[in-house]
């Protein structure tokens, strides 16, 4: 059982009488999230500090809070896990547990608890596409077993080590995705996590202003291929056959190798992809050295979502499902898929893609608005960032295919107008392409424009908030 004493221990400090008698259910970052039994860890960060909230996470029912500052909060026991050594009695909560550093302690305290169980753990990274093959491999695992997986975007240095505190002995699996911004993070949180099984999904240019290259991305991605151990201990790594620079990592990694792609040079391959619009896909697949193949109903849009599908059967199939038990995972209800499908204004049909943007996943956007919108469509596209040299190709090649796919387009934001005049340049009539500067404009032309039932799609980078975009349409 996670408890305060499991804490305390976590981040270095010593145990004290009594202190194991009180659980921790989990670890939150935010006083509005806290529950009973929870453990609230106060991060300072630019916009706000973390401390000025504690009171409220213990009205809320948190257990107790680590804090890197001395705070004064009625009724609060201190622990203080930088002295080494704890009065007898230590009194009931809340407590107050002083650490150093709260955000180095919520990961030690993470990666401690994570030693003291076994589960098989599976890491998932890459440039696009690891919420979704997170949880589409969880779905298919939790048909036979007890897995964890990590929640909403929890894939960085906060989310990893709160998901780790959710590990619990009943546990026979984890799924953990692991997000990045610079070389050396993947390496650092694979080591509070220790995986056997890592997926690679493919290296497009994201984050290329922080990392320079495409070759730069795909070594920081490598970090999961490195940190795995060997085949004879359990290691396997499964690898996006069709993806050049992901298939040499197979030379990097001493675990079993497993590929997965479009052809039968791979050991896992599609066969054929049906779409069949908002009902998702109907996928064949195959696996080399079984002559049979399996089709799988998935609950995703576009044919690009048949690559996630493969993806989590070959991970299925490591942990030895059977095709059956696998085509029954990939047809269950989804779980925190980023693209949602929502009512919009005169009965239209919002594709929600607002998560994050790159060319590439703009690129599968436009093709599902394609594929499973009735027109008239419209496409309200936003910034594509942190695209370093290539930001005006990528741009111009999203206007390009939009002029082919959409009736109307929205372009927002300042690099959107080359979205907007490649758009023109491709054939789209000047009157359908409509370029604006901030969001309010966006959804002033959408339902000014927009007075019949269409499907509207909605994409652009994290940092343009478009999901503003996509309340200001359903309100």
């Amino acid at each position: 059982m996670l408890s305060v004493m499991q804490i305390v221990q976590g981040v270095g400090g010593r145990s004290s009488p009594g202190l194991e008698r009180f659980p921790i259910r989990g670890a939150v970052v935010d006083s509005r999230l806290a529950g009973p039994a929870d453990l609230f860890v106060a991060i300072k960060g630019e916009r706000s500090d973390g401390h000025a909230y504690v009171a409220d996470a213990f009205a809320r029912g948190a257990v107790a809070a680590l804090i890197e500052r001395d705070l004064e909060i009625p009724g609060a026991n201190m622990v203080d896990a930088r002295a080494g050594a704890f009065p007898r009695d230590v009194g009931g909560p809340p407590f107050l547990i002083r650490v150093d550093n709260t955000v180095d302690a919520l990961q030690s305290a993470g990666a401690a608890w994570r030693a003291q169980f076994s589960p098989r753990m599976v890491g998932v990274t890459g440039s696009l596409g690891k919420s979704t093959t997170k949880e589409l491999i969880a779905q298919v695992l939790g048909i036979r077993y007890r897995t964890l997986k990590n929640e909403g975007n929890q894939n960085n240095e906060l989310g990893i080590p709160m998901t780790l505190l959710r590990l619990r002995p009943e546990h026979e699996y984890a799924v953990i995705e692991i997000g990045m911004y610079a070389r050396g993070e993947i390496a650092r949180f694979s080591s509070w996590v220790r995986p056997q099984i890592g997926v690679i999904t493919m290296i497009a240019p994201v984050h290329l202003e922080r990392l320079g290259s495409l070759d730069n991305i795909a070594m920081a991605k490598a970090e999961l291929v490195l940190a795995l151990p060997p085949a004879a201990e359990g290691g396997v790594v499964v690898l996006n056959d069709d993806d050049a620079r992901v298939r040499g990592m197979a030379a990097m990694t001493r675990a079993r190798v497993v590929t997965a792609g479009l052809t039968s040079r791979a050991d896992f391959w599609i066969e054929d992809i049906e779409t069949r619009g908002l009902d998702g896909i109907m996928v064949r697949l195959r696996e080399k050295g079984i002559t049979a193949s399996y089709t799988a109903r998935v609950p995703l849009l576009g044919a690009h979502s048949a690559n996630t599908a493969l993806r989590a059967a070959a991970v299925g199939r490591v942990a030895g499902l059977s095709w059956g038990e696998i085509v029954e995972g990939l047809g269950q209800p989804g779980g925190a898929i980023r693209l949602q499908v929502i009512e919009g204004p005169h009965g239209s049909i919002i594709i929600d893609d607002t998560y994050n943007a790159s060319p590439e996943s703009t690129l599968a956007a436009l093709n599902v608005l394609q594929e499973v919108g009735d027109p008239p469509r419209v496409a309200v596209l936003a910034d594509m960032l942190e695209l370093a040299d290539l930001e005006e190709a990528a741009h111009r090649e999203v206007g390009c295919r939009a002029a082919l796919v959409a009736q109307l387009i929205v372009c927002v934001g300042e690099r959107a107008r080359w979205i907007a005049e490649e758009a023109r340049a491709c054939g789209a009539a000047p009157e359908s392409v409509v370029h604006v500067a901030t969001k309010s404009e966006a959804i002033r032309v959408v339902r000014e424009r927009v007075t019949q039932k269409s499907t509207i799609l909605v994409k652009g980078s994290r940092g343009m908030e478009m999901e503003d975009v996509v309340a200001g349409l359903q309100d």
